[in-house]
């Protein structure tokens, strides 16, 4: 399980380097917390805004940054019918490839602007991206 996650991550990490703006995800499969498997293509909002952030229990701003949106994110669904997806990558092994990305899709599944790190207060950024493509 952790190689087709670690896998899925590098494959994802590595198209967003050459993503421009307006790019849709990669056809990469990943494994859910029941087991089952997971195309990213097929992450579906009905034509709202979905934000999929990769994180991992040994990342400090990754675990700051989920619980601070996790504070207002009923708020942000309300507003704007936003769907969070979180991707643990949890393998130590990655902790120096990886530096977690977050990525905003619009409602064609689009990538319309990704964040890579954390930093306090990066969450209201983000709240301003998916309020400008929100319906």
């Amino acid at each position: 399980m952790k190689n087709l996650i670690y896998g899925t991550l590098m494959v994802l990490f590595s198209a967003s380097l050459g993503f421009a703006q307006n790019r849709t995800l990669p056809s990469v499969e990943v494994k859910t917390l029941d087991g089952d498997v997971f195309n990213m293509q097929k992450v579906e909002n009905k034509g709202n805004p979905i934000v999929i952030s990769f994180w991992a229990t040994w990342c400090k701003p990754c675990k700051k940054e989920l619980n601070n949106i996790a504070e207002v994110y009923e708020d942000w669904q309300d507003e704007t019918g936003v769907k969070l997806i979180a991707i643990s990558i949890d393998d130590t092994r990655s902790m120096s490839k990886v530096a977690p990305y977050t990525f905003l899709l619009n409602g064609k599944n689009e990538i319309v602007w990704q964040h890579r790190g954390y930093m306090e207060g990066d969450e209201d950024e983000l709240l301003e991206q998916i309020e400008k493509i929100a319906n």
